[in-house]
């Protein structure tokens, strides 16, 4: 089996980009099914995307986030197209997850930085 490319992964993240504006596209034009049947190769991009991206922290977080937007967008089309807009509240679920997901993965990045910096800066010290 083939390894994926850095070339084939772009591909494929222009690729969820354009599925991404048809759905989005289908909800702001009001084509109910359109927009629904969207979701799926939409979902499914983003999860293979971020599956794919597993191995690096900075993508994988990035790319869980995105995962978490777009179900936060799909569910809020699905509940405005079939539901009377009632499926928000599970849509601001999926949108504070995404951002906790970032703002975990930011704080982490900082407190790490912050150790190497006072280590390096103690190593100095010991050095003089």
């Amino acid at each position: 089996m083939k390894k994926a490319t850095f070339s084939d992964f772009r591909k494929f993240e222009n690729a969820h980009i354009l599925l991404w504006l048809l759905k989005d596209m289908c909800w702001a034009a009001g084509f109910h099914w359109g927009g629904t049947v969207m979701i799926i190769p939409t979902v499914f991009v983003a999860i293979y995307l971020t599956w794919q991206a597993r191995k690096e922290m900075v993508e994988l977080a990035h790319n869980l986030a995105v995962c978490m937007w777009i179900a936060a967008n799909s569910t809020w089309m699905v509940g405005e197209f079939f539901f009377e807009d009632a499926t928000k509240p599970v849509a601001i679920i999926f949108f504070a997850l995404g951002l906790l997901i970032l703002i975990v993965f930011y704080l982490s990045q900082w407190i790490n930085d912050s150790k190497q910096r006072h280590k390096e800066e103690s190593t100095f010290e010991q050095k003089r």
